[in-house]
């Protein structure tokens, strides 16, 4: 599929990331490539595969479990901004 360096800047500007016109030519050959291994899945014969003969995949979860952590310093250690005991994060929808 042809990807044209426009798509690029468009997806860069949904995604709030800005690329240099370097940057741009070879983000558009790797979203290329990446377009073109999806074509080979998409023709991939799936005639032969069973869709029935997986569900018997092993679906037991680990227990939940509640854990205090007590260095509540070392668990915010990482956290740009708070508010009270509260993590305050940037908006996200405009």
């Amino acid at each position: 599929m042809k990807v044209s360096v426009d798509d690029v800047k468009y997806i860069a500007k949904l995604a709030k990331l800005k690329f240099s016109d370097k940057e741009l030519e070879k983000m558009t050959k790797e979203f290329e490539s990446i377009l073109s291994h999806f074509e080979a899945i998409d023709n991939a014969n799936l005639d032969e595969i069973r869709l029935d003969e997986f569900d018997k995949v092993n679906t037991e979860f680990r227990k939940d479990r509640v854990e205090v952590f007590e260095d509540k310093k070392k668990l915010f250690s990482n956290v740009k901004s708070m508010r009270g005991t509260s993590i305050e994060v940037p908006k996200v929808i405009e």
